[in-house]
């Protein structure tokens, strides 16, 4: 008796035997002599499966093995050879047909690889979609290599060469990194169709490491705010975090749009990091005596990467004119840094100012150019349309996910932010209570961000307009800047002495240094104000967003952010409430806060399901002669039923599944 190939979730067919369809593991099949061979996936799946196999089995032989096991390979053997025995001899029957037969198999089977190409492509964008929200002007490309190595099982193809494969030479297989290749563009827009690789594009470990030293400019650059709450170190802040925030994008945007690959790109990157430790190592008086050291830091990092824009326009000629076009609104700014130089404060501050402005907005312009060159001649439309024909674009999935990791960064820094070291035997006080409520407040901001605005979106401000993209990535910066911010004064508060059993014995040498007595009223406006501006713009960035709508959801997403706006609203004004001490205004913003997320979740839900399990319940109807008791015991009990001892002809009944 031939071996019949059995999927997971059921038998084949006649018309399906002798073939095994990619995606599903063989679970059972028959061997020669007739007896079954059923596999299972684990042994305590064994233990389930014998069960039923000695119910169903109507006195069947079969045979139980353990996937993996000796035997479960000495029978898959038997059935190849046997296999193997039976292409030969009917090799020898039929000749030139059986040849004639194997050859348009393999045009099959040539067809069924490229379907598995499209379809493969097709279940990226879909993931895509799902997740990012659907356009219709996105396509992907492939690659040779890539079609060559994505080999495909549908409608029965295999790699005849499977078995024969040397593992010793694909140990010496390793890939060698080049000192420079080539640069590819990973997508590009091409009269109004967006061209993406159908690959995934992941986080390389140096981009991680970026991240880094972000840990360090955090740090110091929070710390140092925390010390001195005047509005020139909020200056201060501010124009330093934006410079290190600036050279961060350029790097996500220079990774993501193009894959090289080489030790090139690491040294470039090794530059890029050691020049932005320069400009961290001058932030502290960075609008005194160690600016012209900052600006030349940062010059160096923006100069060096309008030079890198030059040479991917050099070596990918088709994105020539917008790689020249970036190189050029990078260098831009260098005028004014420049100048700045020679410039005393308080005038020094207004090409500061222009420059940043520049330095961040610059690059969206190529968005305006493009569209506004037809309002200018035609001549000049034709020439724009030749030399934008393809322009790079950043990947969707790259950008949030190198985002999110940033944000995780912040929100991390407000957690070690609110960690003392405490000298009481029993350290449950004031101080804990403060670091506790401060962690509150971390946990559902990462909640709010991460689970409420950042999930189940039916389309992503990337994906729906320029506009839209623009602002959920301007939208980051005073959001995660606003929040280091209140983290940072919020470690000052949590070992300030002005509330009840809160006592400097309670804490070690090195903080009782950082403790004061009574809270400087800059240091309530940075912790309030600026976790009421994180919160701003978090529903600034929800609203870029098209969110999955509920069906009956109690409130609408307008309403819920209304909600959030006006709690903003109050963190902002909370300040002006000058008898609250640390504990009572810490106390108020955890409550704030967590109402903000009770809220929007309690209004996202739907009247009609319940947050303890399932509202509704679901019934079915079925005849058999069983009785209904012994069926709910067997179920409850986890015991087997033979089904097919079950007459179809009994009593009707109606069960009912809460």
């Amino acid at each position: 008796m031939s071996p019949i190939l059995v999927s997971a979730g059921g038998t084949t067919s006649p018309h399906t035997r002798g073939s095994h369809h990619g995606g599903c593991r063989l679970r059972h099949f028959v061997l020669p002599d007739g007896k079954n061979v059923h596999i299972a996936l684990s042994p305590e799946e064994a233990d389930s499966l014998r069960e039923r196999l000695k119910v169903v089995s109507d006195d069947e032989p079969f045979d139980l093995v353990i996937n993996g096991s000796p035997e479960h390979l000495d029978a898959l053997r038997i059935a190849h050879d046997h296999h193997e025995k039976k292409c030969d001899t009917l090799k020898q029957t039929h000749g030139p047909t059986y040849d004639e037969i194997e050859n348009t198999r393999s045009q099959k089977d040539a067809f069924a690889q490229e379907l598995h190409t499209l379809a493969h492509q097709a279940v990226s964008l879909d993931a895509n979609f799902s997740k990012y929200g659907y356009s219709a002007e996105l396509r992907t490309f492939d690659d040779a290599s890539a079609l060559a190595s994505s080999r495909s099982s549908i409608g029965g193809f295999h790699d005849d060469n499977h078995e024969k494969k040397d593992w010793a030479a694909e140990r010496r297989n390793g890939r060698v990194m080049k000192l420079y290749k080539k640069p590819v563009v990973r997508q590009y827009f091409h009269r109004g169709l967006l061209w993406r690789g159908s690959g995934i594009v992941e986080v390389a470990s140096f981009e991680l490491f970026i991240d880094l030293l972000y840990v360090g400019i955090l740090a110091i650059n929070g710390d140092h705010v925390a010390e001195d709450t005047t509005g020139y170190e909020l200056l201060r802040f501010s124009i330093t975090f934006i410079m290190s925030w600036t050279i961060w994008n350029d790097l996500v945007v220079i990774v993501s749009c193009f894959e090289t690959d080489d030790v090139l790109q690491r040294v470039s990157v090794l530059f890029v990091m050691a020049c932005l430790l320069g400009l961290t190592t001058n932030m502290l008086d960075a609008l005194g005596e160690t600016y012209f050291q900052l600006v030349t830091f940062y010059l160096a990092a923006r100069l060096f990467l309008g030079v890198y824009y030059l040479v991917f326009a050099i070596s990918v000629p088709i994105v020539r004119g917008v790689m020249m076009f970036q190189s050029f609104v990078t260098v831009l700014p260098s005028v004014l840094w420049i100048a700045s130089i020679h410039v005393e404060l308080p005038h020094r501050l207004a090409l500061i100012w222009i420059a940043l402005f520049l330095d961040i907005c610059a690059p969206w312009t190529i968005f305006i150019v493009i569209p506004g060159a037809r309002s200018v001649s035609k001549r000049f439309e034709d020439w724009v349309k030749r030399a934008f024909e393809f322009y790079p674009t950043i990947n969707i999935e790259h950008k949030v996910e190198r985002t999110n990791a940033f944000v995780t960064l912040v929100f991390g820094y407000a957690v070690v932010s609110i960690i003392y070291q405490s000298s009481a035997r029993f350290g449950v006080n004031a101080f804990y209570g403060k670091a506790v409520l401060g962690l509150i407040q971390s946990f559902c901001m990462n909640w709010i961000y991460f689970e409420l605005d950042g999930t189940d979106l039916f389309a992503h401000a990337i994906r729906r307009s320029v506009v839209r993209a623009w602002i959920w990535n301007l939208a980051h910066l005073p959001f995660i800047m606003s929040f280091a911010l209140g983290a940072a004064a919020l470690s000052k508060l949590v070992v300030a002495t002005d509330c009840p059993n809160a006592t400097l014995d309670s804490l070690t040498a090195v903080y009782v240094e950082k403790s004061e007595h009574e809270i400087p009223i800059g240091l309530r406006w940075f912790y309030c104000a600026g976790l009421g501006i994180a919160l701003l713009f978090m529903g600034i960035i929800s609203i870029s967003h098209i969110h999955k709508e509920i069906g009956g959801s109690r409130l609408l997403k307008r309403h819920r952010l209304a909600n959030r706006f006006t709690i903003c609203v109050i963190l902002v004004c909370l300040p002006l409430a000058h008898g609250l001490n640390s504990l009572q205004l810490i106390s108020t913003v955890t409550g704030l806060v967590v109402w903000v997320l009770f809220f929007d979740l309690w209004g996202a839900s739907s009247p009609k399901e319940s947050f303890f399990g399932e509202k509704s319940s679901c019934s079915y109807t079925a005849h058999c002669k069983v009785p209904r008791k012994d069926l709910e015991s067997a179920v409850k009990g986890g015991q087997t039923i033979n089904i097919k001892s079950v007459s179809n002809q009994g009593e009707k009944a109606t069960y009912e599944v809460r």
